[in-house]
């Protein structure tokens, strides 16, 4: 696995094995976010088959897929709830962790300086540099 921290309750992750499940309880998760479309991966990777991998291994599991054409503030909202909400460190996957982070940074808008937004991703990896002023958007429109 390869686990990208961008805030101690949040971290991202390329897309992970049903396997993975019991290590990232152990590693003190407590939350799967699964933000990639089942028409993207094999069966044996579909939402369904993580979220029974989850609830196994003791982690909570929720499927918000999203693509560029379907990620609304709705999903972004949601996402940032289910983090906000947890006791537990968050993980979100998707192909590459992108869009997971993505998501991320746009739920923290008005949460966060567009800065320290872009900055915590860079640290993980991941450029969103471009996103600063759909971030200051946001950040305004929630102000």
């Amino acid at each position: 696995m390869d686990i990208r921290t961008l805030t101690p309750d949040y971290a991202v992750s390329p897309q992970i094995d049903p396997e993975d499940c019991a290590a990232l309880f152990e590693a003190g998760f407590g939350t799967i976010i699964c933000n990639r479309p089942n028409a993207e991966i094999p069966a044996s990777h579909h939402d369904d088959v993580m979220a029974s991998a989850a609830a196994a291994a003791g982690l909570a599991f929720l499927s918000l897929p999203v693509t560029h054409q379907t990620m609304t503030l709705e999903i972004i909202a949601k996402q940032a709830e289910v983090v906000a909400q947890s006791d537990k460190p968050v993980l979100a996957y998707c192909a590459s962790g992108t869009r997971s982070s993505i998501v991320w940074a746009l739920g923290q808008a008005g949460e966060m300086p567009a800065d320290e937004i872009i900055a915590a991703a860079a640290k993980a990896g991941y450029d969103l540099g471009g996103l600063k002023p759909q971030i200051e958007m946001l950040a305004a429109k929630k102000g």
